[in-house]
C-alpha cells in the first residue's frame, strides 16, 4: 500500500514554516482527508491548475501557488531571457484567497527579476488576456476557479499572445514545477521591495478603458434603436459587473437592470447553488427580476467573466434558457448575415468550435462559405489557432465552445463574456425591431438547417477512487468499442489519446494534441464523446444528434444517453 502521502503530510506538519492556520487544519484531518490532500500534486488541466483551498500538495495554498510560480518563472527566464522587463500581467477574481494568491504570485516572479503588472482589484479573465497584448507583456496569470464551487480556487497561465498555455508549453512549466521539491524553501521578496525595485506595478483604470474601447468596436449595428429592449443582467457575484454596467448604457442599452444582490463579490456565492450560467438554477433571481421588469432577455456571467448564459422570454411570459450551442448558432448566423450585408465578410474567414460542440453553428458557417475548424476542448486551442491562421492569410471570424464561451474579435485570445454580452444584446435588439424574439429566430434556424439537439451528462467521481473509476470507464470503452448504438451502426471512432481515427476498417492519424478523449460517430450523424473534465472531478459525456423535428432529436438523444449510462453501470468498480 502506497503511504507516500503520509510521509508528505508529516513533512508539512513538522515544518516550522507552515502557516499556523494550515497547521491547525492539518492537525484536525483524519487519514482519509490527509490522503486526499497529499496523494498527488495539483495538475494542469484544460483550465490550468484548479483545486480545493486548504492544506496539502493537492490543494490550493500559498505553497502550491509559490511552487507553480517558480515553475512559470523558470519557464519565462528560459523562453524570454531578454524580455523580463516587459512583464507579466496578473488578475484575480472574487474567490477565497484570490487576492492573496495573486500577490504571492507577483512576489515569486519579482524574486526572479520578472516585472509584474498586478490589477489593483477584481478583473475579468478576458481583460487579462487583452492586457497582456496591450502592455506587450511576456505572459499572464489569472487566479480563478471559474464556475467551480466556493471551496475551489485556481491558477491559469498565459503566453505573450494572451492565450492560455497549450499542453506543449504547459508541460515545460510542469517540468520546472516538478524540479521544485521543497516548497518551504522558496524565498520571496516582500511587496514593498518589489515595488521599490520597479518589479511590481499596480494597474487599473487605464486598462479598463482601453479594453472597453476595443470591445465597442465589435458592434455591427451601433446606431440601432435599442430603446425598446429590456435586459436583466447578473454577474453571479463575479468580476464582470463594473465593466458591463459601464458598457451597455454607453452603447445605448438604457433599459438595463442588474440583480443587485448578486453584484456583491461574495466568495461563498450565497445566492446560488452553483455560480455557473450553464446551471438553470443560477438564473432564479434574474428570472424574478425579469418578470418584474418584463425583460426580453436575461444574461448571466460566471465569476471570472469568460462565459455568459442567456434566457429568453417565451410566448407564455416564462424564460427559456438557451444552451451554449444554441447561443453560438444564433451569434454565428447574426454576425455572418450582418457582415455579408455590409460587405465585410471575408472569403478566407474561419469559424472555430471544438470536437464536443454541435455541428449546428458549423453548418450555418459553411453555408456562408466559411471554413470551420474544430479543436480539443479548452479555449487555449482556439486562441492558438487564431494566431496560427494569421500567417496563413486567413481571418478569425468567430470562436466558441458549447460550455457558454464565445469570442467575437480576437484582440482577446480567450473566451470573452464582455464581448458576448454586447453582441447578444445587439442581436436581441435587432430582432425585436422585426417583431421576433431570439427563440423565434432559433426556430427559423432549426427549420432551415435541421433540428440539432445536444445534451451533457456529468458523472461526479471525487478523489482517488473517482479517478480510478474514470480510467476504468474509458479503458472499457477503448478496449470494447460499441458497434451498434440505438440500432444504428457506429461508423467512426476517434481516440485522441493515441491520435487515431477508425472508419470503415481504415486507420488514419488525428492531428490534434493527445488527450484522453473518445468520440463515436454513428451512420446517421449522431455522436457522443467521453471526456474527463480538466477542471473538476467528473466524467463528461457529450451527446449530439440531428433529427426531423425537435421531438425526434430529443428522443434519439435520450436513447443514446440510456445506452451509455447502462453500459457504464455494468462496468462497476
Amino acid at each position: 500500500m502506497d503511504t507516500k502521502w503520509r510521509e508528505k503530510a508529516q513533512t508539512w506538519l513538522t515544518n516550522p514554516k507552515l502557516d499556523p492556520q494550515l497547521r491547525i487544519e492539518l492537525e484536525k484531518m483524519d487519514d482519509k482527508a490527509q490522503e486526499d490532500a497529499f496523494y498527488t500534486d495539483l495538475q494542469f488541466g484544460t483550465g490550468g491548475m484548479r483545486g480545493i483551498v486548504g492544506v496539502g500538495t493537492n490543494r490550493m495554498n500559498i505553497y502550491t501557488i509559490r511552487r507553480a510560480n517558480v515553475g512559470f518563472s523558470k519557464y519565462l527566464l528560459n523562453r524570454y531571457p531578454n524580455g523580463l522587463h516587459r512583464g507579466v500581467v496578473i488578475a484575480y477574481d472574487n474567490r477565497h484567497y484570490s487576492q492573496e494568491f495573486a500577490l504571492e504570485s507577483a512576489k515569486v516572479l519579482a524574486s526572479y527579476g520578472i516585472k509584474v503588472y498586478l490589477f489593483s482589484s477584481l478583473r475579468p479573465t478576458p481583460e487579462l488576456s487583452f492586457a497582456v497584448r496591450y502592455l506587450n507583456a511576456i505572459g499572464g496569470i489569472v487566479i480563478t476557479a471559474s464556475h467551480n464551487p466556493p471551496q475551489y480556487n485556481g491558477y491559469k497561465i498565459y503566453d505573450h499572445n494572451g492565450c492560455q498555455l497549450v499542453p506543449e508549453l504547459a508541460d515545460k512549466v510542469i517540468g520546472y514545477v516538478e524540479e521544485c521539491e521543497d516548497v518551504f524553501g522558496i524565498e520571496v521578496i516582500s511587496e514593498e521591495e518589489a515595488k521599490n525595485k520597479g518589479l511590481l506595478v499596480y494597474i487599473d483604470e487605464e486598462i479598463d478603458q482601453a479594453y472597453l474601447k476595443q470591445v465597442k468596436t465589435i458592434q455591427l449595428n451601433p446606431n440601432l434603436d435599442k430603446s425598446s429592449l429590456k435586459i436583466v443582467f447578473t454577474p453571479l457575484h463575479g468580476t464582470s459587473i463594473r465593466l458591463v454596467q459601464q458598457l451597455l448604457p454607453e452603447c445605448g442599452y438604457t433599459n438595463f437592470y442588474v440583480v443587485e444582490s448578486q453584484c456583491i463579490p461574495d466568495p461563498n456565492f450565497s445566492t446560488v447553488k452553483s455560480p455557473n450560467p450553464e446551471d438553470g438554477s443560477a438564473f432564479e433571481l434574474a428570472i424574478q427580476l425579469g418578470k418584474a421588469k418584463d425583460a426580453d432577455i436575461l444574461m448571466a456571467t460566471d465569476p471570472d467573466a469568460d462565459r455568459v448564459g442567456l434566457a429568453v422570454k417565451n410566448n407564455e411570459g416564462e424564460y427559456t434558457l438557451l444552451t451554449g450551442n444554441q447561443t453560438g448558432a444564433l451569434l454565428i448566423h447574426y454576425i455572418l448575415t450582418q457582415r455579408k450585408q455590409q460587405g465585410t465578410l471575408p472569403k478566407n474567414g474561419v469559424v472555430f468550435n471544438t470536437i464536443v460542440t454541435s455541428d449546428f453553428g458549423g453548418h450555418i458557417a459553411r453555408t456562408f462559405g466559411l471554413e470551420v475548424q474544430s479543436t480539443l476542448t479548452g479555449f487555449k486551442f482556439i486562441g492558438e489557432k487564431a494566431e496560427e491562421i494569421r500567417s496563413q492569410g486567413k481571418e478569425f471570424v468567430f470562436g466558441y465552445e458549447e460550455s457558454y464561451g464565445y469570442l467575437i474579435a480576437d484582440f482577446v485570445r480567450d473566451k470573452d463574456s464582455i464581448q458576448s454580452v454586447l453582441m447578444c444584446a445587439e442581436m436581441a435588439a435587432y430582432y425585436k425591431l422585426q417583431g421576433k424574439s431570439l427563440l423565434d429566430v432559433l426556430n427559423e434556424l432549426y427549420e432551415t438547417y435541421g433540428y440539432y439537439y445536444e445534451s451533457l451528462v456529468n458523472i461526479n467521481l471525487v478523489g482517488i477512487e473517482g479517478l480510478q473509476k474514470i480510467d476504468k470507464i474509458l479503458s472499457h470503452y477503448r478496449d470494447n468499442p460499441p458497434k451498434v448504438v440505438n440500432n444504428v451502426d457506429v461508423k467512426v471512432i476517434e481516440d485522441y489519446l493515441i491520435s487515431k481515427r477508425y472508419e470503415d476498417g481504415k486507420i488514419s492519424d488525428l492531428t490534434l494534441p493527445k488527450s484522453n478523449v473518445l468520440k463515436y460517430i454513428l451512420t446517421d450523424g449522431s455522436w457522443f464523446v467521453l471526456r474527463p473534465s480538466g477542471t473538476e472531478p467528473k466524467l463528461k459525456i457529450y451527446i449530439g444528434v440531428k433529427g426531423n423535428s425537435l421531438t425526434d432529436s430529443k428522443t434519439k438523444n435520450e436513447k443514446i444517453k440510456q445506452y451509455i449510462l447502462e453500459r457504464i453501470d455494468k462496468i462497476g468498480g
